[in-house]
């Protein structure tokens, strides 16, 4: 029988059987992801509508590969990080000017012959995101540039990424994968189409965090709201390139405005400190290293 079609009696006897097996302490039941529940909203709550975005493109480059697949879900949410209701889904496919890798085909299940023939109005999905406060991608440091480059209202909206915006090690989770979140959290899904990504980002953000209790969405506008700093180990000594890893620095090898080095981003007010540790032990006299402040708007972005 399709999982779709399921009576609510036949649920409620699944339930039954998977606590069964969840109490024998032998098993561990996945529970596939379900369209989240509607839930009234307090007197006096704030809210916002928030969008959950989801691409599949053909490489990995926003300069030469292409959009194939886009998926926007909607939803509100209070500011403590509560979900209260989810939308309708924008779901549409685009056929690429060129044929789509074997290799993107294998990962997203897409071929030539589902996209043909389909294309996306980038007025469309400017029209799609206007009201939302705040866009979030599992990997907004992908999606964030693609999307940008197909429709130029994205770049107008604040960003957040539930791959980085949420520390999930410290909740105890030892990685950050949707799939593995999702397996953490008694979730399964069909994986790998945009909808479905979607639809499971949401419902792992919506769930209170193992440690903390706060739901991953919390956790998230927390971190998104909060400006943080970019700093550049500008013409820092070669030999000094492992200590630079080890503390968490990246290196910049795009051909961009920026300086062409190790770099590390750094939360507000934590930027003073990070310039000592660049003086004392990678230049080992006073510096000034070049710095940037970024926020919501300019985060995960290409002019990020």
């Amino acid at each position: 029988m399709p999982h779709d079609a399921v009576t609510a009696p036949d649920l409620h006897a699944l339930e039954e059987m998977a606590a069964l097996l969840e109490a024998s302490g032998q098993y561990r039941v996945l529970r596939r992801v379900r369209p989240h529940p509607q839930a009234a909203i307090p007197d006096g709550t704030r809210t916002r509508l928030g969008l959950l975005l989801d691409l599949e493109t053909t490489g990995l480059d926003p300069l030469r590969d292409e959009i194939i697949e886009i998926a926007m879900l909607p939803f509100t949410y209070g500011l403590d990080g509560t979900v209260y209701s989810v939308g309708e889904a924008f779901s549409q496919l685009r056929q690429p000017s060129v044929p789509i890798p074997p290799a993107i085909t294998a990962l997203t299940g897409l071929t030539d012959e589902m996209v043909a023939g389909h294309s996306i109005d980038p007025a469309e999905v400017a029209r799609f995101i206007e009201p939302a406060a705040l866009m979030i991608a599992h990997n907004a440091g992908f999606d964030r540039r693609f999307a940008e480059a197909f429709c130029g209202a994205f770049a107008e909206k604040p960003w957040a990424c539930s791959l980085k915006d949420v520390d999930w090690a410290a909740e105890g989770f030892e990685g950050s994968r949707l799939g593995y979140l999702a397996m953490k959290h008694g979730l399964f899904f069909d994986g790998h189409r945009a909808v479905h990504d979607c639809q499971a980002t949401l419902q792992i953000l919506a769930r209170p965090l193992l440690r903390s209790g706060v739901t991953g969405l919390a956790r998230l506008l927390e971190n998104a709201r909060r400006p943080s700093w970019r700093i550049w180990a500008a013409e820092a000594p070669f030999h000094h390139k492992d200590t630079l890893k080890a503390r968490g620095y990246r290196w910049n090898g795009e051909a961009n405005e920026h300086p062409r080095a190790w770099y590390i981003d750094v939360v507000e007010g934590a930027q003073a400190a990070e310039c000592a540790f660049l003086c004392e032990s990678i230049y080992g006299r006073e510096v000034e290293p070049p710095m940037r402040r970024f926020t919501a708007y300019e985060r995960f972005s290409v002019r990020g």
